[in-house]
């Protein structure tokens, strides 16, 4: 198999492009430390295979992988995690306590992603989603430390997006693995100033979409004073106060425009039409290269879903 693109990111991180979709929407990581290896995110199963050449390509054995690591239990994140493990003989998941049941057993996960997508859709985009040997899964507590390599990786509550969602801190690099709590960010969105001056985009998909909550995250993130942020979708930003701040006022406006049209006739159409327009406002502002099109067909199915997470939180946790 033809490894899926991959990027040395310098300080023993590699960022895979798992073609989830298309090329630039979804990544896992591969981290080498000394004599360990871990994958954070898992993608989906019809990804796993590019992982596992990867290695191979590397001249990595799987026995060498000390831990695969989903920041939460999404599909897109953690779906694969199952064959992935099943290839990895001595890795253990490592997943939020609030997620790892649904690993173990993911018969919910399916139910899930089948009421948003429609069962042919599940299969089409997820492949297999089998099931992790609970004897193999640890949950650490929040600010707990795993060692690896000379150091440790360290995991940060970050709910906002999801309740089981965790970032891990890496010291080596100055930089956070976040999942998705600091929102989307294409590459080919970016301008001539790239990942320093790059876009991000909240992220409210379907069900815990808790802006306080999210908010409060970012507080944590900015107290370690990260260079750098590894998101799944897609790669490394830097220049992180900035974005971070950029952020926290898209998540805002999201709020607004959701409250202002909490009782509106044709909602949900309504809200993704919005934040359409506050996409096309946003790179506009910041000269992305991209025609309007484009655009609109690279954020068509992020923008249904969050304009689906918007409608829950309206209806079960807005005041």
């Amino acid at each position: 198999m033809k490894t899926a693109p991959a990027q040395d990111l310098g300080f023993g991180i590699t960022c895979i492009d798992t073609l989830q979709e298309r090329a630039g929407m979804a990544c896992c990581y591969l981290i080498e430390r000394g004599a360990d290896v871990a994958f954070i995110e898992c993608g989906t199963s019809p990804g796993v295979p590019r992982l596992l050449t990867l290695l191979a390509e590397k001249d990595i054995a799987p026995e060498r992988v000390r831990y695969v690591i989903p920041t939460h239990v999404h599909l897109d994140h953690a779906g694969g995690a199952g064959v992935l493990m099943a290839a990895l003989p001595r890795a253990t998941l490592v997943v939020h306590a609030r997620g790892a049941r649904h690993l173990v057993d993911p018969r919910k996960l399916i139910a899930g992603a089948t009421a948003v997508y429609g069962a042919d859709a599940v299969a089409g985009m997820y492949g297999e989603i089998k099931a992790v040997p609970e004897a193999r899964v640890v949950s650490p507590a929040d600010g707990a430390a795993l060692p690896f390599g000379d150091g440790e990786l360290v995991f940060v509550d970050s709910p906002g997006h999801a309740r089981h969602h965790f970032s891990i801190w890496d010291a080596s690099s100055q930089g956070f693995f976040t999942g998705d709590t600091f929102g989307l960010s294409y590459r080919d969105f970016d301008n001539a100033d790239g990942m320093k001056d790059a876009w991000v985009m909240p992220t409210t998909t379907p069900v815990q979409f808790e802006p306080d909550a999210w908010h409060q995250t970012l507080d944590r993130y900015l107290s370690f004073a990260p260079q750098r942020m590894y998101l799944t979708h897609y790669s490394v930003v830097e220049n992180v106060p900035a974005l971070a701040a950029q952020l926290r006022a898209g998540i805002d406006r999201y709020v607004a425009l959701g409250q202002s049209l909490k009782t509106a006739e044709g909602r949900h159409e309504k809200l993704k039409a919005a934040m359409l327009d506050d996409a096309l406002t946003e790179l506009h502002a910041r000269q992305c290269p991209l025609p309007e099109n484009q655009v609109r067909a690279l954020l068509d199915m992020d923008l249904e879903l969050n304009a689906q997470g918007m409608g829950i939180w309206l209806d079960h946790k807005a005041a």
